[in-house]
């Protein structure tokens, strides 16, 4: 190892959700510094959620279930061998497959148009926690991309 391995940073629970994932889903959202705004925009998402009659769950447990659902299992890593590039299927690891989910989410929300933040946000919880929407378009394509990648999984160092 060239380095000294990073330290991770402990991240306090959110204060209304008492979550972890919240939080890092709030600085997912933050941009130039402006956490109150983003920490605003999440907890409306959130409520959103909790007011539509539709929805009989808690807030956090579709939150939740939308992260798990649009979690990766496998993703390709570009790896040069002999001259050329081959896109190698390699398993996700777990903190990764947060990352990407919320990425995924946050971007699928704001390619929508016509609606506050807020209110894109809760939708693409819903859909993603009943395994649709954009978010799990993304998350599919990722897996048959590595599914279509398969014979050049001998190239990956685990």
């Amino acid at each position: 190892m060239r380095g000294k391995k990073r330290e991770k940073r402990l991240i306090e629970p959110d204060l209304q959700y008492g979550s972890v994932i919240v939080t890092k889903f709030i600085n997912q959202i933050m941009h130039s510094g402006k956490k109150e705004i983003a920490r605003r925009v999440m907890h409306e998402a959130l409520q959103k959620i909790s007011s539509d009659e539709k929805q009989k769950n808690d807030p956090l447990e579709i939150f939740e279930s939308a992260i798990k659902n649009v979690s990766p299992e496998l993703e390709v890593r570009s790896r040069r061998i002999g001259g050329a590039n081959y896109q190698v299927p390699m398993p996700v690891p777990q903190d990764r497959k947060i990352t990407l989910a919320m990425r995924w989410i946050i971007s699928a929300a704001k390619n929508k148009k016509g609606k506050s933040m807020a209110e894109k946000l809760a939708e693409e919880f819903i859909l993603a926690s009943k395994n649709e929407g954009a978010a799990i378009k993304k998350k599919s394509d990722t897996q048959r991309m590595a599914e279509a990648n398969k014979a050049f999984a001998h190239f990956a160092r685990y």
